[in-house]
């Protein structure tokens, strides 16, 4: 922050974003009980009011009568001052969504992904982000902020995607960015799957977690003390490239661009297996449902992804210990068809023991991260637009 705790403006600011973090976590409260809460003299809540719902950040939502005293005014985050983007850009799918402050989505659009190049991507995504605009009934420009999950970890310093074999071309960053004219930030789509899972889902309450997703890819997201860690590069989580107990049969390159765990444990290593062992089938969701109505040889190749996938929790377990291992994606959501087997493995190797559950977010765990995350950097640029 700018300037000096001896500075008026500023102390006034920091009391602000007090009363408005409180207002946003608990709901709406009167002066004296956000005096009571945060330690500040009435006057100083008051004169904070006057400020935040001058600007249009808080407004009255409803008054307590009944009791001795004067009628009390309850005052609430005005929800709809400003709003953000979130986007998910997978393999196959788009999904855009545009929320208020409390995330409330205003405007949702989800496109299929049918681009071949980075410029092709850029234009689609802002295509998207304006038709979601529209059902909001915002014009895109007015959007404070975005926030993009995308496969892979982006360099700032090179203001480029790293470890992303599957988007198509290195400077999708500078495109997007060109193409949708706001602020933006790009994040790895499976931490923010974690962020979505902490706020909404199976991590919410929890301070250390793990979201392991296992689909077209294979990623982790990690939540400790209550905070997305990334790493000193941006890369923890990473899982793809441990080592795994098969080697895949693929070309050297191939391999190396992908990680050896995502060859054999991904979506299309499914298949591979599938097709190995005489099934024609040409997806993992075949596969899986092939197994759920009681075919044999579906049931053995879901049982080895499922060993695979409990060695994978086990080396997870073994350098976090996280309270609780979520699986996403569309092979790992399949808990019901995997989880015998990933029991088993867990107790071959070891006494670990890590709690596992399935994720409840669908295919929006992306997307409600990236907006919850675009929440939290749209009141981070009103607070150091009122700094001095």
């Amino acid at each position: 922050m700018r300037g000096d705790l001896g500075n008026p403006r500023l102390l006034r600011v920091l009391n602000e974003r007090r009363l408005l973090d409180h207002l946003q976590e608990h709901g709406p409260a009167s002066r004296a009980d956000l005096a009571k809460i945060t330690g500040l003299s009435k006057p100083t809540v008051s004169a904070a009011l006057a400020g935040l719902e001058e600007d249009g950040l808080v407004h009255l939502v409803g008054e307590l009568s009944g009791r001795p005293g004067p009628v009390t005014s309850l005052y609430d985050v005005n929800a709809a001052a400003t709003h953000v983007a979130g986007i998910d850009i997978g393999r196959d799918w788009i999904r855009v969504a545009v929320a208020d402050l409390r995330g409330t989505f205003a405007g949702r659009t989800d496109g299929r992904n049918t681009a071949r190049t980075s410029a092709e991507l850029a234009l689609l995504v802002g295509e998207l982000c304006r038709a979601a605009a529209r059902e909001a009934e915002l014009d895109w420009p007015a959007i404070a902020c975005a926030v993009v999950g995308s496969p892979g970890v982006y360099d700032p310093a090179l203001g480029r995607l790293e470890f992303a074999p599957n988007l198509p071309g290195p400077d999708l960053a500078e495109r997007l960015r060109a193409t949708l004219e706001v602020d933006l930030v790009i994040e790895n789509d499976i931490n923010l799957a974690a962020v979505g899972e902490h706020v909404h889902g199976e991590g919410r309450g929890k301070s250390d977690f793990a979201l392991v997703s296992i689909g077209t890819g294979v990623g982790m997201g990690i939540v400790i003390n209550g905070e997305l860690y990334v790493g000193a590069r941006g890369a923890a989580g990473e899982v793809s490239y441990v080592p795994a107990a098969e080697e895949p049969a693929l070309p050297p390159d191939d391999a190396l661009a992908h990680g050896a765990t995502e060859a054999v444990t991904a979506a299309p290593g499914v298949v591979r297996a599938a097709r190995a062992a005489g099934l024609t089938l040409d997806t993992a969701k075949e596969v899986f449902a092939a197994a759920a109505s009681g075919d044999a040889v579906a049931r053995s190749v879901v049982e080895a992804e499922g060993r695979r996938i409990g060695g994978l929790l086990v080396a997870v377990a073994a350098v976090l210990d996280p309270e609780v291992i979520v699986l996403s994606g569309g092979v790992g959501r399949n808990l019901d068809l995997l989880g015998a087997a990933i029991e088993t493995r867990i107790a071959e190797l070891g006494p670990l023991r890590p709690a596992v559950v399935a994720s409840t977010l669908g295919d929006s765990g992306v997307l409600l991260g990236a907006v919850a995350h675009a929440r939290t950097r749209a009141w981070d640029l009103i607070f150091d637009a009122r700094l001095p």
